[in-house]
């Protein structure tokens, strides 16, 4: 039973982390590193993540430096920042690619913080799976005669405790990320 327990709060914490790597992803008013270093550059026909060709850097709160090790990379690093979601338009100067980071208008903010309402309700979603996989677990372990009717309503009781604690995590995580997306 314990096993059962340990396996839903790992898998529950995993979720969390997977919220917080979406988070980061999400552009706010400031200069971040992770805004950038996923975006896949087509580097001599391989997708490769930026941040394994170029070093990035943040030379202030709006601007990003990007200084790609191959000078061939240059090009489609920069078509690459072009086509990704964000926004951003980067500045080739030929040693490094500079990127400034516009204020966020109200739109896009309220568009960001719907965003990260839905990372937030697909986590909750995971973490909900979780649960019914363990009570399942539990169902089946009380079927086969391991552990007691009572076990059961307590493991299940366990679960449950477990699932609203993480989901309590998650929903302040949203908080702290939508009051830093709508801050001026």
């Amino acid at each position: 039973m314990q096993s059962v327990m340990d396996d839903a709060q790992e898998r529950m914490a995993k979720a969390l982390l997977n919220l917080d790597r979406d988070f980061s992803k999400l552009r706010t008013g400031r200069a971040s590193t992770s805004l950038v270093e996923n975006i896949m550059v087509d580097y001599y026909g391989t997708p490769t993540p930026l941040k394994q060709i170029a070093s990035i850097s943040i030379p202030d709160s709006r601007s990003l430096c990007i200084q790609p090790w191959d000078r061939g990379a240059f090009g489609s690093s920069e078509k690459a920042i072009m086509k990704s979601d964000l926004g951003l338009t980067p500045v080739n100067d030929g040693k490094v690619i500079r990127i400034s980071i516009p204020p966020l208008t109200e739109d896009r903010r309220k568009d960001l913080v719907k965003l990260a309402k839905k990372y937030t309700e697909d986590c909750r979603i995971a973490m909900r799976n979780v649960r019914r996989d363990a009570n399942e677990m539990l169902k089946g372990m009380e079927k086969d005669k391991d552990i007691t009717e009572d076990d059961l309503r307590r493991g299940q009781d366990d679960v449950q405790k477990v699932t609203d604690n993480m989901i309590k995590k998650a929903d302040a995580a949203l908080e702290a990320k939508e009051a830093e997306i709508m801050e001026l």
